[in-house]
């Protein structure tokens, strides 16, 4: 008896996705809830389960497919045994037309970003699926993933995996570069007008990638906020000496109680939540004719993922403790970056927060993320020259960027906010007594 099995329900105004990656093969045998495909939305990638344990005897769609909720993907009968069952013929010739190399050519090495890309291991007769972020990896550091070993679970590659092996791969000598130079054919002595190019000089090439699905909506939202919102950008900057102090004086305290390390995010977020009881407008959002305020904080927090940009919410943040902000934020980019993270862990959100400054980003003019009003742009820190009691000395300075929508808050509004914001940063006591 054959069992559709169904792409699952995405999350509220989800309607819709991609199908990116079977993670089964016709004629593979499946356990319940096992996950069978990967599905790709406009905020994450969703595994979808096997209904019951079986064998899969037919995939319905093909990878790069848009389906909707509820539409039958695939079919797993629960009598059919492994060994007899084999994939149709129109699948075989699907997967001839796919990868018309043969079985020798790795799809990911080609450059197809929603290839399925497998890697057989030598120890059991089985083949193992390569997540997402190991995809992304073997595609851009151009390594073979069969001939690396996997330290994950089950011998399972991971991201480091494939970093450890292109840096491998680098550091081999080329053994055909020193005999060429010594040898040259005869036509390689006929003269040339200025330097000769050295291997590799002259190849141009390019490659295209679909943007995903998550790309296309990262881009259509920032893009509607720019022509929606009046955007403005107002910039101030932060002496960290007081936070970095605390942290150093408390961080082994503080890890040995809560199991976890004290960033420099649960400040901010606290310092976001004190000020926003000031000037609401800025926690607040545009509905149609209809300013609605929230006598809440829920954070977006934008962390980075293989795929894009992706903002988890960190609800209720200004009734959380600093240790409960510190855990959040740091299993949500766990879970970013494994692509794990939940659709209604992203959705919402009254407020963001962008720390650029992981990466360097010295000043930026971060982009709203709609409804909201406001999002306040965090950056490195660096020593700088300024003045202090009529000296000149070195501080450890961020500039701090809050950019807000014109049309609910006023630029009166949106200075304060980011003056209370610099207050609360450079005397932590004020988060302590509510000042």
């Amino acid at each position: 008896m054959a069992t559709d099995v169904q792409v699952p329900a995405l999350g509220e105004s989800i309607t819709e996705g991609t199908l990116a990656q079977w993670l089964k093969k016709p004629g593979e045998a499946v356990a319940q809830d096992e996950p069978i495909a990967s599905l790709e939305t406009d905020k994450v990638s969703v595994e979808v389960p096997s209904p019951i344990a079986g064998v899969l005897t037919e995939q319905l769609v093909k990878e790069g497919d848009t389906v909707a909720v509820g539409a039958p993907i695939a079919r797993i009968d629960e009598k059919t045994s492994a060994a007899a069952a084999a994939p149709a013929p129109a699948q075989a010739a699907a997967d001839a037309t796919t990868n018309p190399a043969g079985p020798s050519e790795t799809p990911a090495l080609r450059g197809d970003e929603h290839a399925p890309v497998a890697l057989a291991d030598n120890d059991e007769d089985h083949v193992t699926t390569l997540s997402p972020a190991v995809r992304r990896a073997v595609l851009e550091y151009h390594v073979d993933p069969s001939k690396i070993h996997g330290t994950g679970k089950d011998g399972r590659l991971t991201k480091d995996d494939v970093i450890a092996a292109a840096q491998a791969q680098n550091a081999q000598p080329s053994p055909a570069i020193a005999p060429q130079a010594k040898t040259p054919a005869p036509e390689a002595k006929a003269p040339s007008p200025g330097p000769r190019p050295s291997p590799g000089d002259g190849e141009r090439r390019e490659e295209r990638v679909k943007m995903s699905r998550l790309r296309q909506t990262i881009a259509k939202r920032l893009k509607d906020a720019q022509n929606t919102a009046a955007m403005l950008t107002t910039f101030n900057d932060v002496d960290m000496s007081a936070v970095i102090d605390a942290r150093s004086r408390y961080k082994d305290l503080f890890e040995k109680k809560h199991g976890i390390r004290l960033g420099f995010m649960g400040f901010f977020v606290k310092a976001c939540a004190l000020a926003a009881k000031d000037v609401p407008s800025v926690n607040a959002s545009l509905d149609g004719d209809e300013i609605v305020y929230h006598d809440y904080l829920d954070v977006s927090i934008a962390v980075s993922a293989p795929k894009g940009l992706v903002v988890p919410v960190v609800r209720n943040s200004d009734r959380m403790s600093f240790a409960e902000i510190e855990k959040t934020i740091a299993d949500f980019g766990k879970r970013a970056k494994e692509g794990t993270l939940g659709i209604e862990e992203m959705q919402g959100g009254t407020f963001t927060i962008s720390n650029g400054g992981v990466f360097g980003s010295l000043l930026s003019t971060p982009i709203i993320n709609p409804p909201q009003s406001a999002v306040l742009g965090m950056h490195r820190i660096e020593e700088r020259p300024v003045v202090k009691d009529g000296q000149i000395v070195a501080r450890p300075m961020m500039y701090l960027a809050l950019s807000y929508d014109h049309r609910i808050i006023d630029g009166r509004e949106a200075v304060t906010f980011l003056v209370r914001v610099k207050e609360a940063i450079e005397d932590p006591t004020r988060l302590l007594i509510d000042l």
